[in-house]
């Protein structure tokens, strides 16, 4: 099982998960995959507050997903130059629901979430996970702490992924923009440390 990590008892190393600051889609709640939409003005205050969050923290890996919105916020954050790009950290590809809330998309299809049944014409939740998986592979290969910037449902699934979850797990761990999540380990076993804890600007 994912969860358990054998051979890493002693373990202490963090990994700190950074979700991209507001955009103009994601404050009108609609499915952002790879629509390449940039920073709010807010978007990028929240991004420098993330950053002073991380003021003084070393890494050993800064990892960010190659969209705009996420290294922007890097960039921001003040890890820019650090931060290597990873096709396997970009957002969930949402097929016929990029663009769309979630009340739009229920007008045609009543009840319907991301979860289940999933997006028509894009992935599904396991194929996250798989990307998800090789970036935890990656991260676990670290030696040190490691810093990530991705996107709401990478990163949530990434989660449930770490604590030995199936990828449709990530639905109990709500996420919004412009947040730090810490995940870690506890007598050999991945746990999550903080989670959701808003970048606020001065």
């Amino acid at each position: 099982m994912r969860g358990i990590v054998p051979g890493v008892s002693d373990r202490t190393n963090e990994v700190v998960l950074v979700r991209h600051g507001e955009t103009e889609w994601s404050r009108e709640g609609r499915h952002t995959g790879r629509t390449d939409v940039p920073l709010t003005e807010r978007g990028r205050e929240e991004a420098a507050a993330a950053g002073d969050r991380l003021a003084g923290r070393r890494f050993a890996l800064v990892l960010a997903s190659p969209l705009a919105r996420a290294r922007e916020t890097a960039a921001l954050a003040g890890f820019g130059t650090e931060a290597q790009l990873r096709d396997d950290l970009l957002e969930w590809d949402y097929g016929e629901a990029e663009g769309l809330t979630t009340a739009e998309i229920r007008r045609e299809q009543p009840g319907w979430t991301i979860w289940d049944p999933g997006p028509a014409g894009g992935e599904a939740a396991d194929d996250v996970g798989a990307r998800a998986d090789r970036v935890i592979d990656e991260i676990r290969a670290a030696d040190g702490d490691v810093l990530v910037f991705a996107h709401g449902h990478l990163l949530r699934i990434l989660t449930a992924r770490w604590l030995g979850l199936e990828a449709a797990g990530g639905r109990f761990f709500a996420l919004d923009p412009a947040t730090l999540s810490v995940l870690g380990y506890e007598h050999g076993r991945a746990v999550m440390r903080e989670w959701n804890a808003l970048c606020l600007p001065a």
